[in-house]
């Protein structure tokens, strides 16, 4: 197993496509600009009307724009993998490193870490931009559940980007995977809510946005919520490893 584990020329190269690919990098920018920014526009919009005015749960309002972030989160995940699979890249990638694991392990790394590191700036900057602008509704770091939520929220991003990364190498197309995933985290939960009585609180958005509520309610906490996000994206991402491993490039 150690011979398939990333190594660090292998990480610098997947940083160099990163970086040159535009559309992906600007997806990872995306996240903090996406977030932070309509957090702030709906808090200056808002905030200040009246208490709740950002939702019944105050704390889960504060990560407001988290909703729209998310969104290029998934575009960060799948575009990073799907170059891969355009004009026999792939092939090029497998001929520099040979062992496929080592390459998706790589790859997968270089995804989260970047993903971890843009969410949790995003995390801090959402929080302290959108409650700059709540006035005497705003809430302050030290409040109860505050510093959970800001790391939850970055750790909750990141998982997002690689969900979506790992159902891009198992169907091989961005476009495909971000019109299935979209619909999926912005009309499903609701629709299987709804008909299902509470199977949506197990869906990937659903229990991951609980590390960002003030209290849980239903069957999950804060933290084993994230845990099923967590295993939506190891699924995905098991997934993804057999078909590289197994499909021809």
């Amino acid at each position: 197993m150690s011979a398939a584990l990333p190594t660090v020329p292998v990480l610098h190269s997947e940083w160099i496509k990163i970086r040159s690919l535009r559309g992906t990098f600007g997806a990872l920018i995306a996240i903090l600009v996406a977030t932070a920014g309509i957090q702030a526009l709906a808090a200056a919009a808002v905030g200040q009307a009246e208490a709740g005015s950002m939702g019944e749960d105050p704390l889960l309002g504060a990560f407001y724009g988290i909703n729209f972030g998310q969104i290029a989160a998934f575009t960060f995940g799948t575009s990073a993998l799907s170059a891969e699979f355009h004009n026999g890249a792939l092939r090029t990638t497998l001929t520099a490193v040979p062992n496929r694991t080592r390459f998706y392990l790589s790859k997968i790394a270089l995804i989260g870490g970047l993903a971890f590191l843009m969410g949790q700036v995003t995390g801090v900057l959402t929080f302290v931009l959108g409650q700059a602008l709540m006035g005497e509704y705003a809430l302050s770091l030290g409040d109860p559940g505050t510093l959970r939520a800001v790391f939850g929220s970055g750790v909750y991003l990141m998982l997002m980007a690689l969900f979506a990364a790992g159902l891009t190498a198992v169907l091989r197309s961005a476009a495909v995977v971000l019109s299935v995933l979209i619909p999926f985290v912005v009309m499903v939960p609701f629709i299987v809510g709804q008909a299902a009585g509470g199977v949506a609180e197990f869906l990937p958005d659903q229990a991951g946005q609980l590390v960002m509520h003030l209290e849980s309610t239903g069957r999950l906490g804060p933290w084993s919520g994230l845990g099923v996000l967590a295993l939506w994206a190891a699924a995905a991402l098991a997934g993804g490893w057999l078909a590289v491993r197994r499909r021809d490039a």
